[in-house]
């Protein structure tokens, strides 16, 4: 799996919402804080605003919120907000592709893909980046050497 910037950005502002003492915060502090071009952030979060993630308010007093609490939001929703589906092939799903042959079991390998980044990606949510209190799974795939292997 690729992580695109866009995704990248969007757990990274998410985040900085969760970890906000006092919500609205303006998108120049959150673009600031995250070293995020405004005009992207801004693009993201109203996509992550329309998915029901976050809220937001005009004006001065304005800005942007989390709208269901951060233990309720996990990185697996950020990610299907800005970019649609965990897994895919070719812009499919994995269930509705028809290989023949000696290429027939691949489907399953594709679908096993999509289950443990599901096993990650559902079980982390805003509230557990923001306070740094990972679940312990994810201390036990990172405590791997192999994990950490870029190939």
């Amino acid at each position: 799996m690729r992580v695109s910037a866009k995704v990248d950005y969007a757990v990274r502002a998410a985040v900085e919402l969760a970890a906000a003492e006092s919500p609205p915060l303006k998108g120049e502090l959150i673009s600031q804080a995250q070293e995020i071009p405004l005009k992207f952030l801004e693009n993201i979060l109203g996509e992550l605003r329309h998915a029901g993630i976050v809220r937001s308010q005009r004006g001065t007093e304005g800005g942007y919120w989390l709208a269901r609490p951060a233990e309720e939001i996990s990185i697996a929703d950020i990610v299907r907000a800005v970019e649609g589906p965990l897994a895919s092939v070719r812009g499919e799903s994995a269930e509705a592709l028809n290989y023949r042959g000696t290429a027939a079991p691949l489907s399953k390998v594709w679908v096993a893909v999509r289950a443990n980044l599901r096993a990650v990606l559902e079980d982390v949510t805003l509230a557990d980046v923001a306070t740094g209190e990972l679940p312990d799974v994810i201390d036990e795939i990172t405590s791997d050497p192999n994990a950490w292997l870029t190939h």
